[in-house]
């Protein structure tokens, strides 16, 4: 029997963004919200939350997605928020998770990365 290969064009996409600047998330109530927000703007369905207060600054949170995940970090004695957003599926949008969280927190410099995860498949 012959073994058929499929290729896709990709798995999911990975968008990585530091924030630098801008509003500092105090309380993980307010970080589990943003997330969830984040999540559905980006069309995805959250499963489970997991954050952190650090004492004394600093606060890190990730939504475990159906579709992957979200996590953010922050660093408030650097004036910094580590964003990282990785889906997968045809109906998923971390470009506009991506940009909520930016209207949100509203950093006064960004760098954002994409990654096109599983090509090789």
């Amino acid at each position: 029997m012959r073994q058929i290969q499929r290729r896709i064009s990709r798995v999911g996409v990975h968008v990585i963004a530091d924030f630098w600047g801008g509003r500092v998330i105090k309380s993980t109530r307010e970080l589990k919200t943003l997330l969830a927000r984040a999540a559905k703007k980006g069309e995805n369905t959250p499963l489970k939350f997991a954050l952190h207060k650090f004492s004394p600054q600093g606060i890190t949170g990730v939504v475990l997605l159906a579709e992957s995940h979200i996590a953010l970090h922050t660093w408030p004695e650097f004036k910094y928020t580590a964003i990282d957003i990785f889906t997968c599926g045809k109906k998923s949008k971390p470009e506009e998770a991506l940009k909520f969280l930016q209207g949100e927190l509203r950093p006064k410099r960004m760098q954002v990365r994409k990654i096109k995860r599983g090509n090789a498949l």
